[in-house]
């Protein structure tokens, strides 16, 4: 998002600015942002590897385009908005359905419209629009939120209320499947100023729980709670399955790869697809002995390491993460939330 912007605010002839990134974020492909952004003119230079941090950004002058995307990203589609910002006439955003729409919602709090008027639900924005002040409420975050959740679900005669949680549709995918894999779910105290964005108080609780599936059209709105929903599913009667999810081969890691070894590790069954995961449950998760703890890899992706310090608390034996400390990334007192919590 701060390559959109930086873009096409930078002034042009100028020395520019570098965007680097921790070794997580280096690893991730960069293409899918900067090609549609050398597209409408940007100024963008490799300075190692071609497809990847750190690259820089210079000053030029950008023409609004038409983009279609390949994956649904609500990353990428920011991008290009704010960058369609600085541009000659319009921008528009088509492949996008389903992803989130936050960028949308502040722009238009901020007095700018996404809106295509010709009842088109791609997002579009004119370089003539400015915004303006604004005051906002901004939501708990839903990915956060759902490790806990999760949790909740998870141990018996456990129940948590997160406040002040975001409830964008296209943020409550992973409330949706706990309610529909028979979690308790319940929304209090709804609100949110119009055409901005919604939230309330949300209750989980502990329940039975069965089978799901989760297909591409599902993904965009859960993306990010999918390592932890595979922990879910270790416990749910049934077989789950999870498919058009590729994505998740190139994000901080292969999260498809790492949850399917890491539950393998503890005795689940899982099978590893292209774009997904099967997993068979309820199955009884197995650690080490005392001492010798079986060690939970997360290839430094704090999703990962979240997801499997959610599943320790089913786990019979003890577990350890190879690396704790990139939590941070995301949730810097995530443990110590969790230990409150405990």
């Amino acid at each position: 998002m701060l390559a959109g912007i930086l873009a096409g605010w930078l002034p042009v002839g100028s020395a520019g600015v570098v965007l680097e990134g921790d070794a997580s974020l280096s690893r991730r492909p960069m293409n899918r942002v900067v090609d549609p952004l050398r597209a409408m003119g940007a100024d963008i230079t490799w300075l190692g590897d071609a497809g990847r941090l750190p690259f820089r950004i210079g000053g030029a002058n950008l023409m609004g385009r038409e983009h279609v995307l390949e994956v649904a990203s609500a990353q990428v589609k920011s991008a290009l908005l704010l960058a369609g910002l600085f541009a000659e006439g319009r921008t528009i955003i088509r492949g996008s359905g389903g992803s989130r729409d936050h960028t949308e919602l502040l722009l238009h709090t901020m007095g700018v419209s996404c809106e295509s008027g010709s009842g088109s639900t791609d997002p579009q924005v004119r370089g003539s629009a400015r915004p303006v002040g604004f005051d906002i409420r901004v939501p708990g975050d839903p990915s956060s939120a759902a490790f806990f959740q999760v949790a909740a679900a998870l141990v018996p005669d456990s129940e948590i209320v997160v406040p002040g949680q975001s409830l964008n549709y296209t943020r409550t995918g992973a409330l949706r499947v706990l309610r529909f894999a028979g979690a308790k779910v319940s929304i209090e105290r709804p609100s949110g100023p119009p055409h901005g964005e919604p939230l309330g108080n949300v209750r989980v609780s502990f329940n039975h729980l069965k089978s799901f599936n989760l297909k591409a059209a599902d993904i965009p709105s859960l993306v990010d709670e999918i390592p932890v929903l595979a922990v879910l599913a270790t416990q749910a009667d049934g077989e789950s399955v999870i498919t058009g999810a590729a994505e998740l081969r190139v994000k901080e890691s292969d999260r498809l790869a790492m949850m399917a070894d890491n539950l393998k590790k503890l005795g689940a069954q899982v099978v590893e697809l292209d774009d997904g995961l099967k997993i068979s449950g309820p199955i009884p998760l197995v650690g080490g002995p005392a001492g010798q703890p079986k060690v939970m890899k997360t290839a430094g992706d704090h999703r990962i390491a979240m997801a499997m310090a959610v599943a320790a608390l089913v786990t019979e034996g003890e577990t350890v993460l190879d690396d704790d400390t990139c939590v941070a990334v995301s949730y810097p007192y995530f443990f110590q939330t969790l230990a409150q919590l405990l």
